[in-house]
C-alpha cells in the first residue's frame, strides 16, 4: 500500500524541487573582462543532455566545469575571445554567458597585522566586507578566542595532508566545552563547516560570519547569541586546508585537498566530499538529462571528482569524523557550499532512496528558504542534493546524517546562481552572512520548538 509518508514525501518533491528563480542581480562594471562563465542549457528539443560529451569536450579545451545541475552545465571559459573549438558541435544548444572581471580573481586585502578589524561588533567591523588569506584565519580565530575567553574554545583535531593542523572552534555559553561537567551537556550540538572544496571561498567566509554572529551582543543586527541557551557550536572553518592555501597563492579555482594519491600518478588531491564513509564507490558520477542514465567520469586522479582509493582516505575527512565521534546530542550539520542557493537534505548517494526523517528535513529547510528570502529577497530552492543536483556517493551530508545520526544535516549552496559563481564580489560576503544567519536560526528554532 502506497504510505501517507510517501505520499507527503512525492508532493514536497514535486512542489519544491523546482527550477532556479533567479533574483536580479547587479553586475559589476567591466573594466578587465577576464573571464567568462558559459551555463549551457537543455532546451526542450534537446534529447538526451550528453553531459558526458560536453564534459570531455571542455577538458579537451583546458576549460572548467563549474557545476552541473538536471538541465544546465556551467564551463569557465578562460577569456571572452578564446577559440572554442572543441565546443563548436554544441552550437545548437543554449547557452548563456556572464562576464567576470579578472580583479575578482586576486582580491586586495589587508592583513591581520595591518587592519583594524574591531571585531567587538558584528555590525561595525570591516572584517567581514573582504575574502581572507589562512593567515588572517587565524588571527580571527586568536581574536576571538581573546575577546570571548568563556564562549570559545578552540580544540586540534590532527593534520592535513600537508601537515597543516586543523582545529574546531567550539562556541557556548558557559565556559569550557571540554571541562563542562556531564550534567550540563544537555544542550544540543549544531555543527558548521566551511568549504570542503578550496575555491568555495564564501563558504568559509560565511562560517567565520556566523561564528561572529553567535559571539555578538543580542542587541546587534544578526546576532544569533540567544541560540547559545540552547545549542553549542561546532565550527570547522578550514576543512581542507591545503587547498584553500593553494587557492591563494597558485590557483584561484583549485577544488581537491592537496593529498598525494600514489607514487607514479601524475595529479594529486582527492575530492573530500566524496570521500566519506556511506554509500562510497570508487566513481564519481553524473546525469544525462531526462533520462536515468549515469556516466562514470572519476576514476581519474586528475578529475576534479576523483574521489579516492577508499573511504576516509583523506586525512581531512578522517580527522573531522573522527572528531565528530566525541560530541554528544548532535542534531544539526550544515556544510556550506558555492554556489547555486539551494538547501539540500539527503541522500546525495541516491535519488530513489527516501530518508526516513524527509518530511521533517524537508519542512525544517522550506521555514529557512523563507527566512533567507524575508532578509535580502534571495531567493533559494530545496529537495533532496541528488535531485538538486547529481547522484554522488561519498558524501558529508549522507554521511552525517545515515553514520553519525544527525537528523537535520544539509548541504547548503550559496549565491549566486551563476552571475559570478566561485568568484562572488566582496561586497556580497556580508549579505550572504546575514541571510544565513537568518537560515541558521530557522533551522534552530524549528528543533528546538520541537524537541526531536
Amino acid at each position: 500500500m502506497f504510505s501517507l509518508r510517501a505520499l507527503v514525501w512525492s508532493l514536497l518533491q514535486a512542489v519544491f524541487v523546482a527550477t532556479f528563480d533567479v533574483a536580479e542581480q547587479r553586475v559589476l562594471t567591466l573594466q578587465d573582462p577576464g573571464l567568462v562563465l558559459r551555463r549551457f542549457i537543455a532546451g526542450p528539443s534537446d534529447g538526451i543532455w550528453n553531459v558526458h560529451a560536453i564534459h570531455a569536450a571542455a577538458q579537451a579545451s583546458g576549460l572548467d566545469i563549474w557545476q552541473v545541475g538536471p538541465s544546465y552545465l556551467d564551463v569557465r571559459l578562460p577569456a571572452a575571445n578564446e577559440s572554442l573549438d572543441a565546443l563548436t558541435r554544441f552550437a545548437g544548444l543554449q547557452y548563456s554567458d556572464s562576464i567576470i572581471p579578472s580583479s575578482l580573481v586576486r582580491p586586495q586585502t589587508l592583513s591581520g597585522a595591518q587592519a583594524n578589524w574591531n571585531l567587538s561588533s558584528l555590525s561595525n567591523t570591516t572584517f567581514h566586507s573582504t575574502y581572507h588569506s589562512i593567515e588572517d584565519i587565524g588571527v580571527f580565530v586568536k581574536e576571538l578566542l581573546d575577546l570571548y575567553p568563556d564562549n570559545v574554545e578552540l580544540v586540534r583535531i590532527g593534520h592535513s595532508s600537508e601537515n597543516r593542523e586543523m582545529f574546531v572552534l567550539e562556541i557556548s555559553k558557559d565556559k569550557g566545552l571540554r571541562g563542562r561537567p556531564l550534567s550540563m551537556k544537555k544542550k544540543t550540538g549544531f555543527i558548521i563547516s566551511g568549504a570542503q572544496h578550496a575555491r568555495e571561498w564564501i563558504a568559509t567566509s560565511t562560517a567565520m560570519f556566523l561564528a561572529h554572529a553567535l559571539l555578538a551582543a543580542p542587541s546587534e543586527s544578526y546576532s544569533l547569541a540567544p541560540l547559545l541557551s540552547s545549542y553549542d557550536f561546532y565550527f570547522i572553518l578550514l576543512p581542507n586546508p591545503d587547498g584553500y592555501v593553494f587557492t591563494w597563492e597558485q590557483d584561484r579555482f583549485w577544488y581537491k585537498n592537496r593529498q598525494i594519491v600514489g607514487p607514479n600518478e601524475k595529479c594529486i588531491g582527492i575530492d573530500t566530499n566524496r570521500n566519506w564513509g556511506h554509500k562510497w564507490k570508487p566513481t564519481a558520477r553524473f546525469p544525462a538529462f531526462r533520462d536515468n542514465l549515469t556516466l562514470g567520469v572519476g576514476t581519474d586522479p586528475c578529475s576534479h571528482w576523483y574521489p579516492g582509493h577508499r573511504a576516509f582516505e583523506a586525512p581531512e575527512v578522517n580527522n573531522i569524523a573522527n572528531y565528530i565521534t566525541t560530541l554528544p546530542n548532535l542534531q544539526a550539520f550544515v556544510d556550506l557550499r558555492s554556489y547555486g542557493q539551494m538547501i539540500s537534505a539527503p541522500f546525495s548517494y541516491s535519488c530513489k532512496k527516501t530518508p526516513k526523517d524527509a518530511e521533517d528535513q524537508i519542512e525544517a529547510a522550506l521555514g529557512a528558504t523563507r527566512s533567507i528570502k524575508a532578509t535580502h529577497g534571495t531567493t533559494f530552492t530545496t529537495g533532496t542534493l541528488c535531485s538538486m543536483l547529481y547522484k554522488a556517493p561519498g558524501n558529508i551530508v549522507d554521511y552525517m546524517y545515515a553514520k553519525a545520526g544527525i537528523k537535520f544535516s544539509y548541504a547548503v549552496h550559496l549565491r549566486d546562481t551563476g552571475t559570478y559563481g566561485f568568484l562572488l564580489p566582496p561586497e556580497w560576503i556580508r549579505p550572504v552572512g546575514e541571510e544565513t544567519a537568518n537560515m541558521i536560526k530557522s533551522i534552530a528554532t524549528f528543533i528546538a520548538n520541537r524537541k526531536f
